[in-house]
C-alpha cells in the first residue's frame, strides 16, 4: 500500500501480485524434456529424433545394402538395355519393381523396432523382489528379512502345455512366453527369433514379417537377375562369340559371381524361415530343440494351430502389435518438480505468510477501506470468487497472532496504571467501514458482533474511569 493515496489494497491484491525477482540461479530458458530414446538403457542406435531404432553393430548392414544396391544398378545399366530390345520391356520393370520391394523390407526391418519389452522401474523390481520373497518366507515357513535373489523361472500353462517364465535379472521382468534377451542388443525382445547382423537389428514380434518377405523377395530377386545375366551372356556369345560377349558387357561377370555365391544362402535361409512359419516356431525354438512337430509328444509345440495355412496366416498376416518402448515420448518426472524459491522463501511458505499478511492488513493500516456498497474504483482489480467470500468491513483476526484480543483487553488497564490519559470511544475517530471503536476482540479469533446495550455499558465504564481520574 502506498502512503501517497491511490486507494488502500485489499486482500485479495496480495495473490494478484508477483513476488518472484529474477536471481542469477534462475535460467531465462525453460528446461526443454527429454525424449525416451535419449536415455534408452539398451544398446541400440536411434536416428531422425528416435523414428529409426538400430541395433549397435551395423557395418554388417551397409555392406548388405552396397552388395543389392551396386549388384542391381550394374544389372538396370548393362544388362537391361539388351534384353529390353532383344527379348521383352518387362524385365527391367519387373526388376525394378523386385528391387524396391527388397529395398522397402530391407529397411523396413532394419529400422523398426522388433519387439523390445520395456524394462522394469526400480519401483516395480523392489515390489516384484519383495512378493518372491515373501512367497519363499511361507513356502519355507521362515520370515527373514533378509534378501533373496529372485527365482529363475515361473510356470504358465499354454494350451495344456507347461510353458517356463524366466527371470531377467538385467531387465527385472519375468520374460513372457517365447521372448529373450539379446545379449547384443541388451533387449528382451518378445518372440525373439534371432539378431541378424545382415539387416543391422533383431528379428523379433514386430518385425519378423518384414525380415521374411525381405529375405524372399531378395531370394527372387538374386535369382531373377542370375538367370537374365546368364541369358544376356549367352545372346551376345551367339553373335560375337562367348570372349566378346564377356568383353562388351564385363559388369555381367561381377553380377555372376556375386549372384552364384549369394543364391545358395538367401534361398536356403528362405527356405528354412519358411518351414519354421508353418510350423510357427522361432529360429531360437528350433536352435534349442524346445518344441516337437508331433502333437502326441510330451514336448509339442503349445503355439501352433495343426495347420500350415493357419500358421502362416497368424505370422505373415495377424495384426502388428504397437511398440512397448514409446521411445518418442518425452520423459516425465516421477515427482513434480518445486517452484524456484521468491525472495528465499519457498513457495508454499510465501502462500502461507502472504495470507497471513492480507488477513491482518486490514486491523493495522490507518486508511479507509472500501466497504462492499461502495462501487470499485476504476483501474482497480475486481474480487475473485476466493476472495469473494470473505465479508468486507469485518476482517478476521489471523491465526498466527492470537493474542490480540488479550492485548486489547489489558489496554486500559495498563494505561491506567501508568497514568496516562486515553480517548474516550467518542473521540477516537472511526474510519469509515471499520467495526466501532471500543469493540473487543473475542478469544476463538471470529469477530463477534454486540447490541448497542452493550456498548452504552461500555461508554458508562469509560466515564466512570475518567472521574476517577480527575479525583485523584
Amino acid at each position: 500500500m502506498s502512503p501517497g493515496g491511490g486507494g488502500p489494497m485489499k486482500d485479495c491484491g496480495y495473490r494478484q501480485i508477483s513476488t518472484r525477482s529474477s536471481s542469477p540461479m534462475e535460467s531465462p530458458h525453460k528446461k526443454v524434456p527429454r525424449r525416451k530414446w535419449e536415455t534408452f538403457p539398451g544398446r541400440n542406435r536411434f536416428y531422425c529424433n528416435g523414428r529409426i531404432m538400430m541395433g549397435r553393430q551395423t557395418g554388417v548392414f551397409y555392406l548388405t545394402l552396397v552388395l543389392i544396391v551396386v549388384t542391381s544398378g550394374l544389372f538396370f545399366a548393362f544388362d537391361c538395355p539388351f534384353l529390353a530390345t532383344n527379348i521383352t520391356p518387362a524385365v527391367p520393370v519387373i526388376g525394378g519393381v523386385l528391387f524396391f520391394f527388397v529395398m522397402g523390407t530391407l529397411l523396413r526391418t532394419s529400422f523398426s523396432d522388433p519387439g523390445v519389452l520395456p524394462r522394469a522401474t526400480p519401483d516395480e523390481a523392489a515390489d516384484l523382489e519383495r512378493q518372491i520373497g515373501n512367497t519363499e518366507d511361507i513356502a519355507n515357513g521362515s520370515s527373514s528379512g533378509g534378501y533373496r535373489p529372485p527365482p529363475r523361472t515361473k510356470e504358465v500353462l499354454i494350451n495344456g502345455q507347461t510353458v517356463k517364465l524366466k527371470y531377467c535379472f538385467t531387465c527385472k521382468i519375468f520374460r513372457p512366453p517365447r521372448a529373450s534377451h539379446c545379449s547384443l542388443c541388451d533387449n528382451c525382445v518378445e518372440r525373439f527369433d534371432h539378431h541378424c547382423p545382415w539387416v543391422g537389428n533383431c528379428v523379433g514380434k514386430r518385425n519378423y514379417r518384414f525380415f521374411y518377405m525381405f529375405i524372399l523377395s531378395l531370394s527372387f530377386l538374386t535369382i531373377f537377375i542370375f538367370a537374365f545375366v546368364i541369358t544376356h551372356v549367352i545372346l551376345r556369345s551367339h553373335r560375337s562369340g562367348f570372349l566378346n560377349a564377356l568383353k562388351d558387357s564385363p559388369a555381367s561377370v561381377l553380377e555372376v559371381v556375386v549372384c552364384f555365391f549369394s543364391v545358395w544362402s538367401i534361398v536356403g535361409l528362405s527356405g528354412f524361415h519358411t518351414y519354421l512359419i508353418s510350423s510357427n516356431q522361432t529360429t531360437n525354438e528350433d536352435i534349442k530343440g524346445s518344441w516337437s512337430s508331433k502333437r502326441g509328444k510330451e514336448n509339442y509345440n503349445p503355439y501352433s494351430y495343426g495347420n500350415i495355412f493357419t500358421n502362416c496366416c497368424a505370422a505373415l498376416c495377424g495384426p502388428l502389435p504397437p511398440s512397448l518402448i514409446d521411445r518418442r515420448g518425452f520423459i516425465q518426472p516421477d515427482t513434480p518438480q518445486p517452484v524456484p524459491p521468491s525472495n528465499g522463501i519457498t513457495m508454499y511458505g510465501a502462500t502461507q505468510s502472504q495470507s497471513h499478511m492480507a488477513a491482518a492488513t486490514p486491523l493495522l493500516q490507518s486508511e479507509p477501506i472500501i466497504v462492499a456498497d461502495e462501487p470499485p474504483l476504476p483501474g482497480k482489480t475486481s474480487l475473485a470468487s476466493p476472495c469473494a467470500a470473505l465479508p468486507l468491513g469485518q476482517p478476521t483476526p489471523p491465526t498466527s497472532m492470537p493474542n490480540l484480543s488479550y492485548e486489547a483487553d489489558l489496554l486500559p488497564a495498563r494505561q491506567e496504571q501508568e497514568g496516562h490519559h486515553f480517548l474516550t470511544p467518542e473521540e477516537v475517530p472511526s474510519p469509515p467501514g471499520m467495526l466501532p471503536a471500543g469493540l473487543p476482540l473475542a478469544h476463538s479469533h471470529t469477530m463477534h458482533l454486540f447490541d448497542p446495550a452493550s456498548q452504552d455499558s461500555l461508554h458508562e465504564d469509560s466515564v466512570r474511569g475518567l472521574v476517577k481520574l480527575s479525583s485523584v
